[in-house]
């Protein structure tokens, strides 16, 4: 089936309730049930939104150091058009252990689980639900975690939408500076810096203010320290770009990355990018948005969330959303390419986002096996990364900026 991308405007769309409360507050339009599960390696804080349907996956969520499932995800599942989605979906949030609100400290001794463990946790956290495949949503160390997991267990896993992923271990020059900061800073401080870029800090005051009051009231200091040293001290993830006769590490499900154009984790998510199976991966750059694009910029990343899904076979009827109604309604032009679908790749071992004026190139999408997979984007231009001439045969990634 051919690709259809369309122009959407955001600026009418906006989200249901305030930004303070939006950050801790989920609307109770569905069951919501919480547990402690027990796992391999310790209790895990689960919330359950929904009841899990057998023929479908339920949509995962893990969050990032300095956050829980409350602060990294309400902002973006409180948005109207993504409970649109959640309506086909359960959806289970999963809070590291210890960063749930409330949580106790450990007791002295207490070994933190590595990121790999905290992967293997996973699959005792859907036996649990009676959960069969997850479509997981990670950012930061949640990506990571979630990209351990469907590694290691590429039949439980669906699809993924990674934000600010990052597959590599910690350098030595970033673990001095981490060494060397946190004599000098605190760690809420330490914190804020990998959640958003500099001129985010700088300009967005009333949101550090808000997220930088969460971790120093709301978080348990202690556990936190944990969970941020156990994420500083993960390890490579070795995923390599397949290359045909070859086998490699990487992901076997579709994958979506998603970074803001502002966000620290730019260059990480690029290169991650350049890892990733091509003809499987979309990489999408939110312009005017910082480290967390699910709090700044839901509106489109919930529709692209549902684009997304939609391309692995599910909700295809889904109604059109409020952004598109009002779009139609207004009677502004709607641009629609249809083709061949051509992906554009970043060059493996290098970080250049380099950019080149190739021309409007069309795109189609095809279904793997049985399903028939159809995308249609909001407000979306495909800008294919530089490619030397000996690469144009080969497959290439999907860049999408928005």
């Amino acid at each position: 089936m051919s690709t259809e991308f369309q122009d959407a405007h955001l600026a009418e769309v906006k989200p249901l309730v305030e930004k303070e409360e939006a950050i801790t507050r989920l609307l109770p339009d569905f069951d919501v049930q919480e547990q402690d599960v027990e796992t391999v390696h310790g209790l895990v804080h689960v919330t359950m939104c929904g009841t899990p349907r057998g023929n479908r996956p339920a949509i995962l969520t893990y969050h990032d150091i300095g956050l829980n499932h409350k602060t990294c995800f309400n902002p973006l599942f409180n948005f109207e058009d993504m409970q649109e989605i959640t309506q086909h979906f359960a959806v289970c949030h999963v809070d590291a252990p210890g960063q749930q609100d409330g949580a106790p400290s450990f007791q002295a001794g207490y070994m933190y689980p590595s990121m790999d463990q905290l992967a293997e946790m996973l699959p005792g956290i859907l036996k649990q639900f009676g959960l069969k495949s997850i479509i997981g949503m990670g950012t930061g160390a949640g990506a990571y975690i979630l990209t351990r997991f469907a590694l290691n267990h590429p039949e439980m896993v669906e699809g993924l939408v990674l934000i600010n992923v990052n597959p590599c271990a910690e350098g030595w020059m970033d673990w001095a500076a981490t060494k060397i900061s946190g004599w000098t800073n605190a760690l809420p401080d330490m914190v804020i810096s990998h959640l958003f870029g500099k001129e985010e800090i700088h300009s967005n005051h009333d949101l550090i203010y808000t997220y930088r009051q969460h971790i120093i009231n709301d978080m348990n200091q202690t556990n936190l320290h944990l969970f941020v040293n156990s994420y500083n001290s993960r390890r490579d993830l070795e995923i390599e770009r397949p290359i045909p006769g070859i086998n490699v590490v990487t992901l076997q499900c579709p994958v979506l990355l998603v970074v803001g154009d502002s966000s620290p984790a730019v260059d990480a998510v690029v290169e991650c990018n350049s890892k990733l199976d091509p003809t499987r991966t979309t990489l999408l750059k939110m312009a005017d948005c910082g480290g967390l694009p699910q709090v700044s910029q839901p509106a489109k990343l919930a529709e692209a969330f549902k684009y997304f899904v939609q391309g692995m076979g599910y909700m295809p009827s889904a109604s059109m959303t409020r952004l598109m109604r009002s779009r139609t309604a207004s009677g502004s032009s709607v641009t629609s390419l249809e083709g061949q679908r051509s992906r554009s790749h970043t060059g493996e071992g290098t970080r250049s986002r380099s950019h080149t004026g190739e021309g409007t190139r069309s795109r189609s999408h095809t279904g793997d096996g049985s399903r028939n997979r159809s995308h249609t984007d909001t407000r979306i231009e495909l800008t294919p990364n530089s490619a030397s001439n000996a690469e144009q045969s080969s497959p290439k990634s999907m860049e999408v900026s928005c």
